[in-house]
């Protein structure tokens, strides 16, 4: 995009604004009003936000302009975004749900949310998200949220306006959450990194219940050096020493799993996985195809089990209260539509416990596992938001799991692919991606550039 372009401060990563921002040289007020004049170019065709409060937003940054240098916290001035399932004090929480419409605030912040703000971030407002973050529907209003590379396209869910607003130059900093796909997914369709840590890596207090054994606080930036800087204030940190020297491809390892899903791979994303695999036996990696073990097979199902029960409980309240109020799909966990036995329940939780110490063996031969993070590019249907199956297994084998951008699918929408790394490594899948982001983006094949989304 133009140079005059990339000087706006909305153009800015997270990394790139936060040493400006600290020092004073990048005013936050300044900083937000960019981000607001981006917002307004742009938000009658994405509608990637359910509740921002321009005032409230500048009035934060006033706030922090007035800190003293040697009194900022490590995040002076950073905007985020929260994804409408996680509880701000100031900005109601709706969870795209009827049963919550209101703009009252509930009084309290997710842990996430608190610790944010307590380090002088900026939260800047509520992102859109499908029905407590479950159905693959798009939001119940009819201003569903877009994609911001093509309008007629879905962004993906459930973390949609999260990483539509990301992908789109909103915002440097989003959070998501994930049960199935839905920060994996939408970061693909939105051409930007997504990251689901190890499970348990960020408190999730605060946020919306579906699945205990799945729910995932995690991130959406524009790079991997802004995934660093929030895992450094959220404490993820593996048990090892971090590298000292920068990751180099040349004599790394990858395996290459294509997983039991792999039938459904459209041709965008077998374009993907064959581009990386060329991209990275040039640059002198080796590159060996993985085969799971045959139980990996029943996974899936292991998944659905898991979301199917412990989604009963978790929407028993809802259902009891006003079932005429709820998506169809909220009534159907709370039925157990799926029959799903506790014998179904047992063998899952099981038999994923079994198998979550066989893949961290398994990943760990590797300095990272490359695996679709989609069927394919983003599903001309702006209402559905997609297919979650390719990131469901590292979603329930509690693994780090990263999108990374860089391909582009038959009609050149961005598509992502997804690198693994074993449980509580997820600062080495960072350390891997950082080198490995800027290869893909550069030798990809994904050219944004149009609808206003810069390169």
């Amino acid at each position: 995009m133009a140079s005059e372009q990339q000087k706006q401060p909305w153009h800015l990563t997270a990394a790139e604004a936060l040493p400006l921002l600290q020092s004073g040289d990048l005013k936050a007020e300044d900083y937000v009003n960019s981000l607001l004049h981006r917002i307004q170019q742009r938000d009658e065709a994405v509608k990637a936000w359910v509740y921002l409060n321009p005032n409230q937003v500048i009035q934060q940054a006033r706030h922090l302009d007035e800190v003293s240098a040697k009194a900022r916290g490590p995040l002076h001035g950073l905007p985020v975004a929260v994804k409408d399932v996680i509880l701000t004090k100031d900005m109601p929480t709706q969870y795209n749900s009827k049963l919550f419409e209101s703009e009252t605030p509930i009084a309290a912040d997710a842990n996430c949310v608190m610790s944010l703000r307590a380090a002088g971030a900026i939260i800047f407002g509520k992102t859109s998200t499908t029905e407590f973050a479950t159905t693959k529907q798009g939001n119940w209003h009819q201003n569903l949220t877009t994609n911001p590379h093509d309008k007629t396209r879905t962004p993906g869910g459930s973390s949609s306006g999260s990483g539509a607003a990301v992908g789109d130059f909103q915002i440097p900093i989003s959070l998501g959450t994930q049960t199935g796909g839905s920060i994996i997914r939408p970061a693909s369709f939105n051409g930007c990194y997504g990251f689901k840590p190890t499970w348990g890596a960020i408190s999730r207090e605060g946020l919306a219940q579906w699945s205990v054994t799945l729910d995932t606080c995690g991130f959406f930036t524009r790079s991997v050096e802004d995934l660093e800087l929030l895992s450094d204030f959220f404490n993820i940190r593996d048990d090892g020493a971090p590298p000292s020297k920068p990751f180099t491809l040349k004599g790394a390892t990858f395996g290459f799993c294509k997983s039991t899903y792999w039938p459904s791979a459209g041709a965008g994303t077998r374009k993907a996985m064959q581009t990386a695999k060329s991209i990275l036996e040039k640059h002198g990696a080796i590159v060996e195809d993985v085969e799971l073990p045959n139980d990996f097979d029943k996974v899936l199902g292991w998944h659905a089990a898991v979301s199917a029960r412990e989604g009963q409980a978790s929407f028993l309240g809802q259902l009891m209260t006003d079932r005429t109020h709820l998506h169809d799909n909220i009534i159907g966990y709370g039925e157990n539509r799926g029959n799903v036995s506790r014998k179904d329940q047992l063998e899952a939780y099981d038999e994923c416990a079994r198998l979550r110490p066989i893949l961290d063996a398994i990943a760990s031969k590797y300095d990272a596992i490359i695996t679709p993070s989609v069927v394919d590019e983003a599903p001309a249907d702006v209402g559905n938001t997609g297919d979650m199956n390719f990131c469901s297994t590292w979603t329930i084998m509690h693994v780090p799991a990263l999108n990374i951008p860089g391909f582009a699918g038959e009609h050149g929408m961005p598509i992502g692919l997804t690198a693994v790394c074993p449980r509580f490594k997820d600062r080495q899948l960072l350390h891997v991606a950082r080198t490995l982001g800027p290869v893909f983006a550069a030798e990809g094949g994904w050219q944004p550039g149009h609808n206003g989304v810069p390169q």
